[in-house]
């Protein structure tokens, strides 16, 4: 895919092409692809990555950079400060006004990124789930802080053994969204999961790819993208992060990288085994990439990227 070759499905008229949808794990060179893709066809870059959001984290994250940024237009990259917790659904009501955007601007838009469940809700919308009172969120939260995941894992199957059961033990972030959502409407969370709504696309008039590198090489540049993140500065600003005392439990405080380093700021891990722990959880974190778009994005062609 670099120049228009990326057109598996032939559209006769390219005027009926909604978007590009990029996807890949993380350090499969997706951003480069996407601000080439952009030059060449007129496009405007969207962001689809969970953690790229946030303004507080541009290394660790991998933002693209002022110049890169300044070659072509690009939306929703750091707009977003780490003391939010910022939801699939609010991204896609933000993707909604960056594609009206993308339209006043009359270029193609082109969203990259690798979080799954943002192209997975671009395609088929989000399931119906209710709104969560900011007072309910927050006594929840205060009420899980300092508790292990694995207790709260416990506290959730107890409450809804449906969804805890889908959930790992280890992810604080999921099993405190479903405990939220049973105390604002005393429903599991997996009633709400049946219906959807607020597809924002159709894959039929969209050209979907994921970038799909050999594991080995892929490894290899996950841990040399990591190394260059710690030499422009990473540990700062990591340093800043913990200097504002954030709820540990949120998005950006449990970027891959971020743990690490913060238990180094501690002096709970030497810096190196704190290095090599954002190498392994980005590896881990690329499987669980490649995971979801295996089973649940079926409408990306799947390239071999190099």
């Amino acid at each position: 895919m670099g120049h228009y070759d990326l057109n598996a499905r032939n559209l006769s008229n390219r005027q009926e092409l909604q978007a590009v949808l990029l996807a890949g794990p993380t350090a499969s060179g997706k951003s480069a692809r996407a601000i080439a893709l952009a030059r060449e066809l007129g496009g405007v870059v969207i962001n689809a990555d969970s953690m790229a959001v946030y303004r507080d984290i541009p290394i660790l994250s991998a933002r693209p950079t002022p110049e890169e940024t300044g070659a072509v237009p690009h939306l929703l990259f750091g707009h977003i400060g780490a003391e939010r917790n910022y939801s699939v659904g609010q991204w896609l009501a933000d993707a909604k006004a960056a594609l009206d955007e993308a339209a006043q601007m009359g270029r193609l838009p082109i969203f990259v990124g690798g979080t799954g469940m943002y192209f997975k809700a671009l395609l088929r919308g989000l399931s119906n789930i209710p709104a969560v009172p900011e007072a309910v969120r927050a006594r929840v939260r205060a009420e899980a802080e300092g508790v292990p995941a694995a207790e709260l894992h416990e506290k959730l199957r107890a409450r809804d053994p449906e969804t805890a059961a889908r959930l790992r033990p280890t992810d604080p972030q999921r099993i405190l969204r479903a405990l939220e959502i049973f105390e604002a409407s005393g429903v599991p969370l997996a009633t709400f999961q049946g219906a959807r709504e607020g597809a924002l696309l159709d894959a039929a008039r969209c050209e979907c790819v994921f970038l799909a590198p050999e594991r080995a090489a892929l490894n290899a540049r996950i841990d040399a993208r990591f190394d260059r993140m710690m030499a422009q500065g990473a540990l700062d600003e990591v340093r800043r992060l913990a200097a504002r005392g954030l709820d540990p439990t949120l998005p950006a405080m449990r970027a891959v990288g971020v743990p690490g380093l913060l238990a180094f700021l501690r002096g709970e891990m030497a810096l190196e085994a704190a290095v090599e722990k954002g190498k392994r959880d980005s590896r881990q974190y690329s499987k669980r990439q490649f995971t979801f778009a295996r089973t649940q994005l079926p409408e990306f062609e799947w390239e071999k990227a190099h």
